[in-house]
This record gives C-alpha cells, structure tokens and sequence, in this order.
C-alpha cells in the first residue's frame, strides 16, 4: 500500500536522514557538496509533502517508517556526494567528518574521552560525537521538544559556557552529565579547558542561533548553538548537547569551532 512516505525522493529522504544524524542545513549542504539554498529547498518540499511544519518532524517520520537508527543512517550514499568509486566515496567521508569536527589530519589528540583539537582556534568535544555520548544515556522527558524546555536549555548551555569563560573549570564541570563525568575526570577537564580555551581571549558577542532537539537514540538530545566573537578576532559556532538529567539539563559536549 502506497504511504505519505512513498511521495518523497531520494534525494529529500537522503537529506532527512542527515537531519536524523544531528545535522543543520549547512553542515547537510557541506556533507551533500550541495548549497544551503537546495537543501532548505529538499527539506521544504518534504515538509509540504508529509503536511508537517518542521525539518525534524519529518525527519522522525522517516525514521519511524524505515525503521533505522541515526548511526545505521551513516553508511548510506548521500544525494548527490554519492557518485564516484567506492574507495573516492571512504576518502571523501573520512575528510568530510574530519571537517565537521573542525579537524586537519593529524591535529586530533584523544585522551580518556577527551577530542582536543587546534586548529587557529580551539575546540573541545567530549567524548568523540554527539552520538557516542548518548548510547547509554538516561531518558529524556517527552516535555523536552517544548518550547519552554528548550528554552531552559539554551540558558543552561549559556550559563555553562560563561562558566567556562570566566575559567570556573569545576563549576562547569558540576554542569555536565554523569556520562561526561564517567569518562573525564575534574582534573582532564580542566587541564585541556586551560590549554585550549583562554588563547580565544574573552568573548565579545553571543548570539543564539539554533536551538533543536536531535532525534538520535535512545531518547534524543538537545543541540543549541551560539554564534560568538573573541578577543582574538576569531568567529567561532559554540555547540552545546545536552540531556536532562535529575531534573535539569546537563552539558554532555562541546563544540568551539
């Protein structure tokens, strides 16, 4: 029997299971080799197709109906970047991930958990993906995806990252998730967070720029991003995952790149 779901292209279902993995517009754009202007376009005509008002709503009808897991998604061609041999295709995604994560070859030190990465910036992921950390993670409350829940969590990221600007290491500490903590002890966290966050200098503007729940498993997670300045005349996206946990949000990565 023919579903909703039938009436979707490839090219709009490939570019759903990005959203599925956590991705935005533009960082779907950049894994696609697309522009931003056609992936809205993709994500806009599966909207209309599926009658819902959101990228992500559709996303998880998808993901129903298919019935796969974000991290199955990964191994699938994706759109138009899918072309070529299978060896150009490995190459390809390997520097694609190396990017997303504001990464060079050979710039990627791993220790306990702990993604140190130097670039002319600094930035910290704890532990390696936005994934990884959420496998054995506690449930999330349904009340997340509200609109008052995510506006709890855009002020915790906020209040975790002015910790970390004014290098109140075990404050901040005390913000994060017991996943985070199981695998980065005080003293790790605040050895890298010395060596990679002061150099920025202090920053001159924040600005909230996405706050979205990420449908990955078990129960999803909470990805607010800031667009920010510093005093070293850098830019920077500050990326913030988070999951409730005992009754509040708790910080469980972090992107500064």
């Amino acid at each position: 029997m023919t579903t909703v779901l039938d009436t979707l292209t490839e090219k709009e279902k490939q570019t759903l299971r990005l959203i599925l993995r956590g991705h935005d517009a533009k960082s779907s754009a950049q894994e696609l080799g697309l522009s931003v202007h056609t992936v809205n376009e993709r994500l806009r005509d599966a909207r209309r197709k599926l009658g819902v008002t959101s990228s992500r709503e559709a996303a998880r009808r998808l993901l129903a109906e298919e019935g796969e897991t974000p991290e199955s998604l990964g191994d699938k061609a994706l759109g138009d970047a899918a072309e070529g041999s299978g060896a150009a295709q490995e190459t390809a995604a390997a520097t694609q991930r190396r990017a997303w994560f504001g990464l060079g070859p050979g710039l990627a030190l791993t220790l306990a958990g702990v993604l140190a990465m130097s670039f002319v910036l600094a930035a910290l992921f704890l532990p390696a993906s936005p994934l990884s950390v959420l496998a054995p993670a506690p449930a999330i409350s349904a009340a997340a995806t509200a609109e008052a829940d995510a506006a709890a969590a855009a002020r915790a990221a906020e209040e975790f990252l002015t910790l970390i600007d004014e290098s109140r290491w075990a404050e901040s500490y005390a913000a994060t998730g017991t996943q985070f903590r199981q695998l980065n002890s005080l003293e790790r966290w605040t050895a890298v967070s010395e060596k990679v966050r002061p150099p920025l200098g202090t920053v001159l503007t924040r600005n909230l720029v996405t706050n979205e729940f990420v449908p990955a498993p078990p129960e999803g997670y909470q990805l607010v991003k800031f667009a920010s300045s510093y005093a070293d005349g850098t830019n920077q996206v500050e990326s913030v995952s988070l999951e409730w946990e005992d009754g509040a949000w708790r910080v469980v990565g972090i992107v500064i790149g």
